[in-house]
């Protein structure tokens, strides 16, 4: 590599080495955002950062004015429901029927603090609720801070690349795993963070039945809710319906963010939503471990109150209103996410043009949705070396390993903080990448 490169080459260097990581491919998402900080910081220079999964557009004002209501009324003196307050439960039932189809009590519906809590407080309960299944599966690639929450609690887990198994291919493969008798639940996320793969409704059928012949809990982290913009689910009570693997099993838990969809991660507010049957159903096990065998009781009064005493109580206000919003037709939710779409698009050919793959890009027979991420791979280097290389472009980035990929050593690339008054530097540095590196 020519040390003539757009950003500071001695200053990349000393930041990179200051990690002390000898492989960047093992980076986590936040020292990636550290040694980008500290190099824009010294060098004045702007990244492209892909590397973060933050929200890139302004956030709802439905929430904004509906926490600011709350707050002059005086919640903020207040703890809030450890289970969530009513206002929110009801409209994230309504929420689930008008654009899921699927039907759930309000009480099943619980307020958390980000969808990581609720995901930490499900893979605590599940990793617990029967002895004889000590082990979590994943179907990757997957956010790879819910494997080190599963670390951090001590608990088994076990992981497949889905890119070879899909479809058909999808039973078997499971059947693989479950057949053994200690798997105690399936995680996934869909639309896919990082893939940006989808699940279809054959693929959620075969997870369903199976889920329903092995008695395992299904994990549906629905962080980007809505967002395969191949369909419009914006519309209350008509299909098309977020497609959802409680259509084919009643041993399922959802979370649902506010973060992506209203961009409202600042807040720290989702919620977990329980299925009827399971959050009342009862397992010993978990009355040994937490003094409370029912499900869903465990988790609230248990787990919850534990881990935070309670999500945001204002917060909570501004997701209820959002929802609320939504379900009465006042409110497109999928319209302004939009453009993350339209970013995917324009950069993913820009990418394609100066040497880079597309990694994941089919669902089956059909071209893969541009949306919040799209994966990339660069010929004759591995996710490691891809990832240092690029940050002397001033380009950031994460890797496709640490997320469960074995597919191939490649990078996920997150759309939302590139403006597009951007794409002509991002061009101007990928076209200097490929000048250096011919393919």
């Amino acid at each position: 590599m020519s040390k003539n490169t757009p950003i500071n080459f001695d200053v990349v260097r000393s930041k990179i080495e200051s990690l002390n990581i000898p492989d960047l491919s093992k980076a986590t998402i936040r020292e990636i955002v550290k040694v980008v900080d500290m190099i824009q910081a010294e060098t004045g220079d702007k990244y492209i950062r892909m590397e973060m999964g933050v929200p890139g557009l302004p956030p709802e004002k439905i929430g904004i004015e509906a926490e600011i209501a709350a707050l002059k009324a005086g919640v903020a003196n207040n703890y809030p429901s450890i289970e969530g307050i009513p206002e929110l439960k009801k409209e994230t039932a309504r929420f689930i029927k008008n654009f899921m189809n699927i039907d759930i009590n309000p009480e099943g519906c619980v307020a958390t603090t980000g969808s990581m809590q609720g995901g930490y407080a499900s893979f605590q309960a599940v990793s617990s609720m029967d002895k004889k299944k000590d082990t979590a599966l994943f179907i990757d690639p997957g956010f790879p801070i819910q494997k080190q929450q599963f670390k951090v609690i001590g608990a088994k887990f076990q992981s497949f690349d889905a890119y070879d198994y899909r479809g058909e291919k999808l039973k078997d493969k499971l059947e693989e795993f479950l057949s053994k008798g200690n798997i105690n639940s399936i995680i996934f996320s869909n639309p896919n963070n990082p893939s940006w793969i989808c699940l279809t409704d054959e693929e959620l059928k075969i997870i369903g039945e199976l889920a329903n012949k092995y008695d395992v809990i299904v994990i549906e982290d629905l962080a980007y809710f809505g967002m395969d913009f191949r369909q419009d689910f914006s519309t209350p009570g008509q299909p098309p319906f977020q497609p959802s693997v409680a259509n084919y099993t009643d041993n399922w838990i959802m979370l649902i963010s506010s973060s992506k969809v209203f961009s409202y991660a600042g807040q720290r507010m989702a919620v977990m939503a329980i299925s009827d049957k399971l959050y009342n159903r009862s397992y010993p096990d978990l009355q040994e471990r937490f003094g409370a065998d029912k499900f869903g009781y465990a988790i609230v009064y248990r787990l919850l109150y534990s881990l935070s005493s309670g999500a945001s109580h204002s917060g909570q206000h501004a997701l209820a209103a959002m929802f609320k919003a939504a379900s009465d037709g006042k409110f497109n939710f999928v319209e302004p996410v939009k453009e993350y779409g339209e970013r995917a698009k324009i950069m993913k050919k820009l990418f394609t043009k100066y040497g880079f793959e597309i990694v994941y890009n089919k669902d089956l027979d059909q071209d893969l949705a541009d949306g919040f991420y799209f994966t990339i791979a660069y010929p004759g280097m591995n996710g490691g070396e891809l990832i240092e290389n690029l940050l002397y472009y001033g380009i950031s980035a994460i890797s496709l390993r640490g997320a469960g990929s074995t597919h191939v050593d490649g990078l996920r690339a997150c759309v939302s903080q590139i403006q597009r008054s951007q794409f002509d530097d991002l061009e101007y540095r990928l076209k200097r990448f490929h000048e250096d590196f011919p393919n």
